[in-house]
């Protein structure tokens, strides 16, 4: 990726030597993660309120080279918001839901991407990469269990039964630390991925694509707008992103033969710039060339080191897949990792983020795939093809759901062996597999509060009251809906079908694991078994 800087907000932080730099032997920690970018940060945090001593090692010493990072969704934010984050880029971001999609010189249709409402979080906000990065980093710096090293750089690892050992190049000279567990959350050009020797599977699409970040005064609406073959750019695609600080981010596809440091010469990007903004001014902010990598790791778990994030997987830019899905790992590990270390879950709980987060990898790749067929079809029968397609969507809704301008990412589906299959049937919205939808709720007080916000850390059981009060196992939050929260809106009751005595039970990520019509001690017991990775039929 070729990048070129020219006005921007940075954060820097200060190297600090360690008290583990001065040991003789390596210093020993439950949890090293290498990255300091917003998949690191995330997990670090999310082990930390867990009560998981984490060192977070970075390279660098500031963030803050480009925007970068830019939709962050619903799932996303919700997720954030466990960590003491969300409502900061909630709060900053441009928050949108609406797409515009244009063939040529005319819209083809718009679509709404959370059409109902009750829900805490929107459906996606546009948020600077660093401004996330920067609201972590202060998220890490109010808790005790983690802490960042800058200028920490990795040079060396080797794991055996019993741990991972590291070699780390500083300012003041090497030293080596010792970790029960190594997450690679160093992004995609991973030096732990290169160190193992892993190779990445899958595809690298023949197109670029130039990144442009713009500082202007614009009364564009805060809507997500594609335009395939547009007047401005010669036949070829563009994507407009509106971002807080009255930045702009457009997309300009300029094809597998140019060259990148042609193309990111500023009178260059200006004279494509010029003929979309109609002699609108405009300062430029950050500029980079990229190509569509739709590849990932044969396996996501290495023994004692795991993958997260790009380091794991690599997807198009299109969708909002890439710090989207990298948050979810985290938040799926976080758990797992934290039940492990306490001895409360066998090691080979973990066997089930490899599975669901290649499941939700191998989503987000073929969505991911899918849109790069059709923003570049393959042959002139392919783009015949897609431009009868955008003519029908004009008027037919069939056709719409054939267009393809980046499928915007939503929260990854679990088919997995922690779940405990249903065996009574369940309408409504949430399904098991999914994480929990959000509905607004009354505590006993009469407070308004959102039924995600008032879910634990640990297992959380929803009974839905019917005069009993169920007697949960220990180490589970109950929260009785009726009592303890009430649903003021009757949302809750439509999108979990909930009747009088059902229960669902939630895993530490939110997610729907079991649900029964009635409690039953023995079978929420034998659920929370499942979930933590005992032996299931």
């Amino acid at each position: 990726m070729v990048e070129t800087q020219q006005r921007q907000s940075v954060f820097s932080f200060g190297y600090s030597r360690s008290a583990d730099q001065d040991s003789a032997r390596p210093v020993r920690h439950p949890v090293i993660i290498v990255g300091a970018g917003p998949v690191g940060l995330a997990a670090g945090i999310d082990l930390a309120q867990r009560g998981v001593p984490v060192v977070i090692l970075d390279d660098a010493d500031r963030i803050g080279e480009g925007s970068r990072g830019l939709c962050y969704s619903k799932r996303c934010l919700e997720v954030l918001d466990t960590l003491g984050a969300g409502e900061a880029v909630a709060e900053k971001g441009v928050e949108w839901k609406v797409g515009k999609v244009y063939f040529k010189d005319r819209e083809v249709y718009e679509f709404d991407l959370l059409p109902d409402a009750g829900h805490k979080m929107p459906a996606f906000v546009n948020l600077q990469q660093y401004y996330l990065e920067n609201y972590l980093v202060e998220r890490v710096e109010q808790l005790d269990e983690v802490t960042v090293r800058w200028r920490n750089k990795l040079t060396g690892v080797a794991q055996d039964t019993d741990g991972v050992t590291i070699d780390i190049e500083t300012p003041d000279g090497p030293y080596q630390l010792r970790a029960d567990w190594l997450i690679a959350a160093d992004g995609a050009n991973s030096t732990l991925r290169k160190l193992m020797d892993i190779e990445f599977v899958g595809e690298t699409f023949r197109d670029q694509f130039l990144i442009a970040d713009i500082k202007m005064d614009a009364d564009f609406p805060a809507v997500r707008r594609f335009w395939f073959e547009p007047p401005f750019h010669d036949g070829q695609s563009t994507l407009l992103h509106k971002q807080p600080d009255g930045v702009w981010r457009v997309d300009f596809q300029i094809g597998w033969d140019a060259d990148p440091k042609e193309e990111t010469k500023p009178e260059k990007v200006r004279a494509r710039l010029d003929k979309m903004m109609e002699g609108r001014p405009y300062e430029l902010e950050w500029l980079s060339v990229y190509t569509f990598q739709c590849r990932r790791n044969e396996r996501f778990v290495y023994d004692r080191v795991i993958f997260t994030g790009d380091a794991a997987h690599q997807v198009s830019p299109f969708g909002a897949r890439g710090a989207n899905s990298g948050i979810e790992d985290s938040h799926n590990l976080a758990w797992k990792l934290a039940l492990v270390l306490k001895g409360e879950a066998p090691a080979s709980l973990l066997e089930s983020y490899d599975l669901e987060r290649i499941q939700a990898a191998e989503t987000n790749i073929g969505h991911s795939t899918r849109s790069t067929d059709f923003l570049v079809p393959k042959s002139p029968g392919d783009k015949r093809l897609r431009d009868a397609v955008l003519d029908l969507a004009v008027e037919f809704p069939f056709a719409r759901r054939m267009v393809n301008s980046g499928r915007l990412h939503t929260a990854a589906h679990y088919d997995s062996p922690l779940s405990t299959p249903d065996t009574e049937d369940f309408g409504g919205t949430a399904k098991l597999g999914d994480p929990a939808p959000d509905a607004p709720m009354t505590d006993a007080s009469g407070k308004d509060v959102w039924l995600l916000n008032a879910l634990s850390r640990d297992f959380t059981l929803l009974h839905v009251t019917n005069g009993a009060a169920p007697n949960v196992p220990e180490g589970v939050s109950l929260i009785t809906i009726g009592e303890d929260l009430k649903d003021k809106s009757g949302l809750f009751a439509k999108r979990y079908d909930a009747m009088p005595g059902a229960c669902y039970l939630l895993r530490p990520d939110q997610y729907l694991t079991a649900r029964f019509r009635s409690f039953d001690r023995d079978r929420v017991e034998a659920a929370i078994a499942r979930a933590k990775g005992a032996t299931h039929g």
